[in-house]
């Protein structure tokens, strides 16, 4: 094999690594500069964060911090997963802008969409969580504490429960995403996913059983929208999936847009 045959494999891959540490060195500088700018709001992001706890607290009682180095450490951490959070549409756009160059042009249409709604999604979700989830779930613990016990929450403790209930909640969010890759990719058909609804609603009330207080109507309050979510990503995935099938019947007696491919990796 000749020394040009060689570079001729080398350099494609040398060149996506590079393109590759190129873009992750961004979303890098991205979260640490959004960190660098929220650390010193990072007690009122915290206390912002505890308080749909602390409003269910009773009268004269607060958090504590049971190690040493908790009163610092917990709001750095805040602050950082708060970074990691907010660059989520920087490190989206990066990930797009490297993938994006090997997809066709109709594949292009449709993942523009998705990327923009996953990013709608995950932070609905975690809205949800706050301002729905949160208050319920804490004004159902204060309920229930036993009588000569003071509830007092430690900080750190805290910090992991909600952050656990802000990822659970942002995935649960991704759903209709996560349907609609399902028809699209081939994995399943439309067809398969109806038949599978009565599980899909088992499985969204065992989620919501997991994932709230043990009430119906806390359990029902993740379990309905979830449902929803699914419906509406069999809804879209069934509407693109059949007009892929309409696009393909029109293509087969013509000539293939050469305009619709991805460009040719360069030597």
């Amino acid at each position: 094999m000749s020394n040009t045959s060689i570079d001729d494999q080398e350099m494609p891959l040398i060149a996506h690594l590079t393109e590759l540490r190129k873009r992750l060195l961004r979303c890098v500088v991205a979260i640490l500069l959004l960190f660098g700018g929220l650390f010193y709001f990072s007690q009122q992001i915290y206390a912002l964060v505890a308080a749909p706890l602390r409003a269910y607290l009773p009268e004269g009682a607060t958090m504590i911090a049971t190690g040493v180095a908790s009163p610092f450490l917990t709001p750095f951490k805040l602050t950082m997963m708060v970074a990691l959070f907010l660059s989520m549409p920087v490190i989206l756009h990066q990930i797009w802008s490297f993938i994006a160059p090997g997809l066709y042009k109709h594949e292009k249409r449709v993942a523009v969409p998705l990327l923009i709604s996953s990013i709608f999604l995950f932070y609905g979700g975690m809205a949800f969580a706050y301002f729905v989830v949160f208050p319920i779930m804490f004004g159902f613990f204060a309920s229930v504490t036993p009588e000569g016990v003071a509830m007092m929450t430690d900080i750190g403790q805290y910090l992991d429960f909600v952050l656990t209930l802000f990822f659970a909640f942002g995935v649960a969010f991704e759903i209709p995403v996560a349907t609609f890759l399902l028809i699209w990719v081939g994995i399943v058909d439309v067809a398969t996913l109806r038949k599978s609804r009565p599980y899909v609603v088992v499985g969204c009330f065992v989620v919501g059983m997991v994932l709230t207080p043990p009430d119906v109507f806390s359990q029902a309050l993740l379990a309905v929208p979830m449902w929803i979510l699914f419906e509406a990503g069999l809804l879209c995935g069934s509407m693109v999936k059949k007009r892929e099938e309409e696009f393909r019947g029109d293509a087969d007696g013509s000539e293939p847009d050469p305009g619709d491919q991805p460009p040719v990796s360069r030597p």
